[in-house]
């Protein structure tokens, strides 16, 4: 609670209960003060200035005018330092006044404020007849009493600013922290669509390959018609497993491993079995590469595979992949283009989008075009020893 009243939220909700609080608290100091020094000064002895009931009545406005002090803190200060000449009882109000405006304003307009309120202790000593004190003693306890108002009042400036401070790096790291989860979650999505695309390219090719030459054959036999019918059922069913993988599994159960390196040879040869002729060579060892790299060779080669069999002159292509620790992976694709499939290459595919993008967060070079009557494409991608 003295905290919330010392250091106030500005966006707190209980902000206008705080400050009558606070304004409460600073009228009950300022009569506590004031009537103090009433007690132990001159106002209630023979010659005072004043009748001890005049001074204490200038000293309840001026606390009163405490309740203006939050607007206008440099104003009420201003106004309530000349009564500090006549009034005992108004010195609290002006301690008051001269701490909110510690709290608000610079060094050197409170050193002037501070120094009109110890003169006006000797002006309030000169026009008493008989004082029960020396001069030095009043202008003593009005310095003491004015030195600790400023500098509780630059304390309380400095503490807020710093509370202040403090409230808005904490307010910049939690935007941080959510411009970060959001950057993640995009991402996320970002890997979960290239993941799909790739997956689901593939596996629709080799389905829509396979229903085309049923399409296109006049007569097919029983075996041939069951044959196709089981090579679309088995793409079907592994493109629905890759999309589970790569979506996500019901809780309580473990995520399954995504292909890598290792696959290659299992993804080619469901290529082959497709119909599309791959001269495939791998001189790199299946346990070789990190997980992460081996993952990306199998979807380049994947995504590469599939835009040939998509826009290749015949269903043909050749894959090289072949690198070590240190050198880099290199991975190599060519298949065949015509003249008039030349004119359509997948310059701008979304297939060569997404491998552009998997090479780029790995760190590699990708290039890829027509070249000699063939579409090649190659990737390098950096194997860290």
């Amino acid at each position: 609670m003295l905290f919330a009243l010392l250091v106030p939220d500005p966006g707190s909700r209980r902000a206008t209960a705080r400050n009558r609080l606070a304004d409460a608290i600073a009228v009950a100091l300022a009569l506590a003060y004031g009537s103090l020094m009433l007690l132990l000064g001159d106002a209630t002895r023979p010659g005072a200035f004043l009748p001890w009931q005049v001074d204490v009545a200038i000293g309840l406005a001026c606390a009163a005018a405490l309740l203006l002090r939050r607007r206008h803190p440099l104003g009420v200060t201003v106004a309530l330092l000349p009564f500090g000449a006549v009034s005992i009882m108004a010195t609290g109000a002006i301690t008051m006044a001269l701490f909110t405006a510690a709290v608000r304003f610079r060094p050197p307009l409170l050193l002037l404020l501070g120094a009109v309120n110890v003169v006006t202790g000797g002006i309030y000593f000169m026009l008493h007849a008989r004082p029960a004190y020396e001069i030095w003693v009043d202008l003593l306890i009005r310095t003491v009493v004015t030195a600790a108002a400023l500098g509780w009042g630059l304390f309380m400036q400095a503490y807020r600013r710093l509370t202040a401070s403090l409230r808005e790096q904490a307010a910049r790291l939690r935007a941080e922290q959510e411009l970060r989860e959001d950057r993640a979650r995009l991402t996320e999505r970002a890997r979960i669509a290239r993941e799909m695309h790739d997956v689901l390219a593939h596996r629709m090719s080799l389905i829509s390959l396979h229903a085309g030459a049923l399409e296109v054959r006049e007569r097919v036999s029983a075996d041939e018609l069951s044959v196709a019918a089981g090579a679309i059922r088995t793409s079907a069913h592994e493109a629905l497993e890759e999309l589970r993988a790569v979506v996500g599994v019901p809780s309580g159960r473990p995520e399954p491993p995504q292909p890598g390196l290792a696959d290659m040879a299992g993804l080619v040869a469901s290529v082959r079995a497709a119909g599309m002729a791959v001269d495939y060579a791998n001189a790199v060892p299946p346990d070789g590469p990190p997980v992460v790299l081996g993952r990306t060779a199998y979807r380049i080669v994947q995504e590469g595979l599939t835009n040939a069999r998509k826009h290749g002159s015949r269903p043909a292509a050749a894959v090289r992949v072949a690198g070590s620790a240190g050198r880099g992976l290199r991975i190599t694709i060519t298949n065949p283009l015509s003249g008039t499939a030349t004119a359509h290459a997948p310059t701008s595919g979304l297939g060569l989008v997404g491998i552009g993008e998997r090479v780029a967060l790995a760190g590699g070079q990708v290039r890829f075009g027509p070249e000699r009557g063939e579409f090649r494409l190659e990737a390098e991608l950096p194997w860290p020893t």
